[in-house]
């Protein structure tokens, strides 16, 4: 076996997408920088070796597909500290519900308006719609809107990341310290990568993120397509 065909190897693909994920962990746990976000820092080192070394992604993707098989169950397994947080959440219900409600039209509305007055096309506008939510739901309202699904897939991807990197700074800033509401704000504007963000801090925050990315993705999928189209873009 030649050393193409050993970088090539399954195994060994798994094993470095693995290992760079939680040496990031372990680099931004020591130096405290939320810049090492190791969802950013797997996703750029990974770019570079595929170049280097020169395999093809489709390659990569056949090894990543032993990954994904896992990410059905992971998401489930968000429903444990929402469980355990019930009867706090119950308490709250109705703002929690107001809170994701006006999120929802104010998200989807900004991004639209903004990248409509900068001159963007229908179709990218289209395709921001539903930069906050997870991407099977954003891609699937992307093409019931007529937007462009991978455009989509490539936005929620980067609104996730930068979510989770500067997203509990700007709640500091703005005073907002109470663990359910950062977590709910986290989980509403970053989906899935904001709420791992969130789970780090703690029980309490997983479990709220974990409710704003659920509802956020419900309202999103019902309630997009009619606000582009009082909007005008429909």
């Amino acid at each position: 076996m030649d050393i193409h065909q050993f970088l090539s190897n399954d195994y060994f693909l798994l094993t470095l997408t693995f290992g760079v994920y939680f040496l990031a962990k372990l680099v931004r746990k020591v130096f405290r920088l939320s810049l090492f976000n190791p969802i950013l820092v797997s996703i750029a080192f990974l770019i570079v070796f595929l170049r280097l070394a020169d395999i093809d992604y489709e390659v990569y993707r056949v090894s990543g597909s032993k990954i994904d098989f896992w990410l059905k169950p992971a998401v489930v397994a968000l429903g444990v500290p929402l469980y355990k947080q019930l009867n706090s959440i119950r308490k709250d219900l109705l703002p929690i519900f107001m809170s994701q409600l006006v999120g929802c039209v104010v998200g989807v509305v900004s991004v639209v308006g903004i990248a409509h007055v900068m001159g963007a096309s229908t179709e990218v506008v289209l395709s921001l719609a539903a930069k906050s939510v997870t991407t099977p739901i954003a891609m699937e309202v992307t093409r019931s809107v007529g937007g462009i699904p991978a455009l989509t897939a490539t936005i929620v991807v980067f609104v996730g990341i930068f979510g989770a990197i500067m997203g509990f700074h700007i709640l500091r800033y703005g005073r907002i310290g109470k663990p359910s509401s950062q977590g709910i704000s986290i989980g509403t504007a970053s989906h899935a990568v904001g709420t791992s963000a969130a789970m780090e801090r703690s029980m309490e925050h997983g479990a709220y993120a974990s409710l704003g990315l659920t509802l956020n993705g419900i309202f999103t999928a019902i309630l997009a397509p009619y606000v582009l189209h009082l909007m005008g873009f429909m």
